[in-house]
């Protein structure tokens, strides 16, 4: 039997087990954290160690495992009903364009996955597929058109971490006509959110403006470093429509793959804007033009999930990036104070003082 205690749902060993992979990371969290409290009995498992995860639930099954390894799926799908895999190697610009071997070996992830579903009966198996598998000649001026699902054949996506995710697409839809597997796909396009990367670079794009902008201010600062000339365009999701549009389609009957992002073009410059209003500043802006900076320009286009759902992504980036800004910043002044609990007594002074700007600076 199940019930509930203090609030909480207590399940039973004869309720379906809804597993959760890469469940330490941005995404996973939230969505183990969404099933959770629709009261879901929900199997985390991500790569990292436990005391690592962005989000942990200690009254769920928490488990640490490398899923490209044949006999770590088989585990982590016992007694599982439904499977969300959310497990990859991957960041933003800055990882995937100098990391892209690890990118790719993320396949060994979802074939490894799928083999493993299938001999255990799970009954559905949603995949987190990106826009990166959308083919670069679409993508090359910053007034993009919006993408839409057929443009990622004929196929040249993103080098590396795109041609893993439609690689594994394929893999999903095969499984799907071959064996009958239920198999989902969501296409994101530039998730962001509270409790994910903002530094040591993974993070993406939303994160990593609000964290410079965060420091400079934080160290008396006036400057910001901008990746490429910032005209270049994109689209950005705020985590809680990412993860209503992961629910959506994962449950339901639409059997290709579908974009889940917004339709809010904006420059990274816009970006930039935002960050600066929201923060009350405004700083130069010094430009990078060597460093990574992906396709010139990219948005989605939500005609399909419009018609599929009556729902599209809809939360603004200014209400998305205040949310964002705002735990970012509790984050770097909570790591600053402890810091700053180190510091002898009598060692306040005007040298220690300039040594702990000098610190935050070199955060940046």
């Amino acid at each position: 039997m199940s019930g509930t205690r203090n609030g909480r749902h207590i399940h039973s060993a004869s309720e379906p087990v809804t597993l959760v992979t890469g469940a330490g990371g941005f995404i996973g969290g939230h969505l183990v954290a969404s099933l959770r409290r629709d009261g879901h009995r929900v199997r985390a498992v991500d790569r990292k160690p436990i005391d690592e995860w962005y989000q942990e639930f200690a009254d769920i099954d928490n488990r640490q495992a490398d899923l490209s390894e044949p006999d770590a799926c088989r585990m982590a799908v016992e007694g599982v009903s439904s499977l969300y895999n959310l497990a990859a190697d991957m960041g933003g610009m800055g990882f995937i364009e100098t990391h892209k071997a690890d990118c790719m070996l993320s396949v060994l992830i979802n074939t490894n996955l799928l083999k493993a579903a299938r001999e255990s009966g799970v009954s559905r198996f949603f995949f987190s597929s990106s826009a990166c598998v959308y083919a670069a000649e679409k993508q090359t001026t910053a007034d993009v058109v919006a993408l839409r699902e057929e443009d990622a054949y004929p196929a040249m996506p993103e080098d590396g971490y795109g041609w893993e995710k439609l690689f594994s697409e394929r893999m999903c839809r095969h499984f799907l006509e071959d064996f009958g597997m239920v198999t989902r796909i969501g296409r994101y396009h530039n998730v962001y959110g509270p409790h994910g990367t903002y530094d040591g670079g993974r993070e993406k794009a939303p994160a990593a403006i609000c964290r410079k902008v965060i420091q400079a201010k934080m160290s008396g600062g006036n400057e910001i470093e901008i990746w490429g000339d910032g005209r270049q365009t994109r689209s950005f999701m705020y985590i809680d429509d990412c993860i209503h549009g992961t629910r959506l389609l994962a449950e339901s009957e639409f059997e290709h793959p579908l974009n889940i992002g917004s339709s809010e073009l904006v420059s990274i410059n816009q970006l930039v804007d935002i960050v600066e209003d929201i923060a009350g500043t405004k700083l130069v802006r010094r430009y990078n033009l060597g460093a990574p900076k992906g396709v010139r320009g990219r948005n989605s286009d939500n005609t399909a999930i419009k018609k599929v759902f009556g729902w599209e992504p809809s939360i603004s980036l200014r209400d998305g990036i205040e949310k964002t800004y705002a735990w970012i910043f509790d984050c770097l002044h909570k790591s600053v104070s402890v810091r700053s609990s180190f510091i002898p007594i009598g060692a306040v002074n005007q040298g220690a003082i300039v040594n702990a700007n000098e610190s935050i600076r070199r955060l940046a």
